[in-house]
């Protein structure tokens, strides 16, 4: 049996400590891709200070170093650390990851919420236009709109957060419909709440759950995504350093003189993405009452 002092010690606990207790118990590895996702997230933040070098300072004399005390992550075929060009790498895959997948879960939330609870023939033309949305591949859409508009941060962060908020629109329609049926709401509409009181204090808190966990697998998602237009040419351009960009350039073009050039920032992409869903899959079975017990 426990002691006094510890069950006091339970009973203290806010819920930001509760979760996190949870969390490292019931699920380790979603413990751990938390983790290296604030460390990426830490660097990203603070690549300025972080970094040795200058994102796109050229040294002659040292292009194509293996990996050193000096260039942990070697140089590229200009002699620029590819230590220093991943942070700078990570500081645009936040703002674009943040931003984008930000976009893409308030885009979701409105069009679920008022999908979800207003339903009838709003809710019918509503997802049969999400349908026909999502018919159209979202990398030919990410093609056609960077070649019409031009590449840069905004029109991926435009486009990535409109593609996945409408068709992330239905996993909160879902939640909506579910809690829309509860007693509290049906209380609620017999004393003639308005819809906007109803919705922002009895639906929108109760729907929370999905839309965190939404938001934490949308980051992931839109960093890939970013990185893949930028391996396509199409992300930001030059010089600006991307993982997808630094993979595309000199990590195919001198792939065999300097291995080194392709798998740091493809190592930097695989941890951020996998953590990231290792993350997102944590905090659903977390906060899913349902999920509870599982491993």
């Amino acid at each position: 049996m426990a002691s006094a002092s510890e069950t006091g010690t339970i009973r203290r606990r806010g819920p930001l400590a509760t979760f996190l207790v949870r969390l490292f118990k019931e699920k380790p590895l979603g413990a751990a891709g938390a983790i290296i996702f604030l460390l990426f997230l830490f660097c990203g933040i603070f690549a300025d200070f972080l970094a040795p070098y200058g994102m796109n300072q050229i040294s002659p004399l040292n292009r194509l170093k293996p990996p050193s005390w000096q260039h942990p992550f070697g140089t590229d075929n200009l002699g620029r650390d590819m230590l220093s060009r991943c942070l700078y790498g990570a500081q645009l895959s936040v703002i674009i990851g943040f931003c984008a997948a930000g976009l893409a879960t308030i885009i979701s939330v409105v069009l679920g919420i008022l999908t979800g609870y207003l339903g009838g023939r709003f809710d019918m033309i509503s997802q049969r236009f999400v349908d026909a949305w999502m018919s159209f591949p979202d990398l030919i859409i990410l093609i056609v709109v960077v070649s019409v508009l031009g590449p840069g941060m905004p029109q991926i962060i435009g486009t990535l957060g409109l593609l996945l908020g409408i068709a992330g629109s239905r996993i909160i329609r879902s939640a909506v419909i579910t809690v829309r049926e509860n007693m509290y709401v049906h209380a609620a509409q017999s004393v003639g709440a308005r819809t906007p009181r109803i919705l922002w204090r009895h639906i929108l808190p109760n729907v929370m759950p999905p839309i965190i966990v939404l938001f934490t697998t949308r980051v992931g998602t839109v960093i890939l995504a970013e990185s893949g237009l930028s391996f396509l040419g199409l992300g930001v351009p030059p010089p600006a350093p991307t993982w997808g960009g630094m993979l595309s350039g000199s990590g195919r073009t001198f792939m065999f003189q300097g291995p080194w050039l392709a798998l740091a920032p493809g190592l930097c992409l695989t941890l951020v993405v996998y953590s990231t869903n290792m993350f997102g899959d944590a905090l659903r079975d977390l906060l899913d009452p349902r999920m509870r017990g599982s491993r």
